[in-house]
């Protein structure tokens, strides 16, 4: 299918809206949660690579567009859904079906989450969007208290987060099983894109844009620049202007379980050490280091951070000859320790034996599950006027905050004291600059 052009006139249209503090026409407006025995109306932007995990997961829903700036990358989905509208420009979308869209799911590169998702927001619709929530901190609790204000059902695509394991290690750690935990590790093989390198040399020859990709639009709120191949489809990740690196990546997966069960507040500080960083680029290698301060009984907690293939020194607990994952978070106790996988799929005491000998004694199942562990119906259920999904914004705000911290070091390559009521770096004032940043204008934010 052809895409919708995206005409001068219906940017102006959208701008004019997004810029209106809020106020929309009434037909634009939310009519609060659709019934749950009803269709919702669902709107995909981003619907190659992980996005086609978003489309397929509306297959019960009514899907009323797709949109994605690379015709190419989207031709699979576009082929399998006829008769759906398909634009490149999500603007000329919510402008000519903004009536028609209960929901958006948001599945692009990580610099545009925010605009894309405020825009839905300011019309009223529910909203999903792939981790991590959002490309900065400002960015992260803007839509937070968004979503709070225009009362609509938001998700991040932590998946991990509705299901089984989350739940057990919250339950195990409530119940006294771990003891008090000090300390935790998690560590990746990420990055699996090229880190560390310096900006494109276009000197001796000038790519050319594929065939479909409207660069520019792949662009978005990000400075403007010649297309280079480099950064697609994939490893846009791992450049400061697109991306958040091998953390950002895996940051809201793999910390996700410790934040929530052990009801995490912001951290105290953060300090980053790293090879191969350049001032376009994340790092080849990282390890980052938080200190939670001591919550009423609980004690203070060190949270470290490996990437890049780095891992921890192995504690007492782990077994001779124990094939150490790839990606995994182990959490020390003073009466267990636990390791999990990164979506926390699969919980195990350790060793083993521990394991097996505990089982009879687990703590019964009080947190109720999801059926399936499927975090897309959850978030639909939320859509249709169900309970709040777990991983909403409200949530996810704090969590992301967290995971982006560790750039905020990395790129100030300090130590940095964090103010979490104020959200500010307070002992590096300069730090506080990668809390935001400038956008190319004519995208409403």
């Amino acid at each position: 299918m052809t895409p919708a052009p995206a005409t001068p006139l219906a940017r102006r249209s959208f701008l004019a809206a997004a810029s209106g503090a809020l106020a929309f026409p009434a037909v634009l407006r939310s009519q609060g949660g659709t019934s749950p025995g009803a269709r919702l109306n669902v709107a995909c932007v981003g619907v190659g690579g992980r996005g086609a995990a978003a489309v397929a997961a509306m297959k019960d829903e009514n899907l009323v567009a797709l949109c994605d700036v690379d015709e190419a990358r989207a031709a699979r989905t576009v082929k399998a859904h006829p008769g759906v509208p398909f634009f490149q420009d999500y603007r000329v979308m919510l402008d000519r079906l903004g009536s028609r869209i209960d929901a958006v799911t948001v599945s692009t590169p990580d610099h545009m989450h925010y605009p894309i998702a405020l825009a839905a927001m300011a019309l009223g619709k529910h909203v999903f969007v792939e981790k991590p929530m959002a490309h900065t901190i400002r960015e992260v609790h803007e839509l937070a208290r968004v979503a709070r204000e225009r009362k609509v059902a938001t998700q991040m695509g932590n998946q991990g987060h509705a299901g089984e394991g989350m739940r057990l290690l919250k339950e195990w750690y409530d119940a006294g099983i771990l003891g008090e935990v000090r300390e935790i590790h998690s560590w990746t093989d990420r990055p699996i894109w090229p880190q560390g390198v310096k900006a494109p040399d276009h000197s001796q020859l000038r790519p050319v844009v594929p065939a479909g990709l409207d660069w520019d639009l792949w662009l978005g709120v990000a400075p403007a620049r010649a297309y280079d191949p480099m950064y697609l489809p994939f490893a846009w990740r791992g450049f400061w202007d697109f991306g958040t690196g091998a953390l950002g990546d895996m940051g809201c997966h793999m910390m996700d379980g410790g934040f929530w069960a052990l009801d995490l507040p912001a951290p105290a500080a953060i300090e980053a050490v790293a090879a191969g960083q350049t001032d376009v680029s994340a790092p080849t290698a990282s390890v980052v280091t938080y200190e939670f301060p001591a919550r009423g009984t609980r004690p203070p907690l060190k949270w470290c951070w490996y990437d890049g293939r780095l891992t921890p020194p192995l504690p007492p607990e782990f077994e001779a000859g124990r094939k150490l994952p790839e990606n995994a978070t182990l959490i020390l106790g003073t009466r267990a320790a636990a390791i999990a996988d990164p979506n926390y799929y699969t919980l195990r005491l350790l060793p083993e034996s521990r394991m097996q000998e505990q089982a009879a004694a687990l703590p019964p199942r009080t947190i109720p599950r999801i059926p399936g562990g499927n975090h897309f119906a959850e978030w639909i259920r939320a859509c249709k006027g169900g309970p709040a999904a777990g991983a909403d914004f409200a949530y996810s705000a704090r969590l992301t905050e967290m995971v982006l911290l560790s750039n905020v070091a990395l790129r100030a390559r300090r130590r940095l004291e964090w103010d979490g009521v104020r959200r500010e770096v307070t002992n590096v004032p300069a730090a506080n600059a990668f809390l935001t940043k400038e956008y190319r204008p004519g995208f409403g934010v």
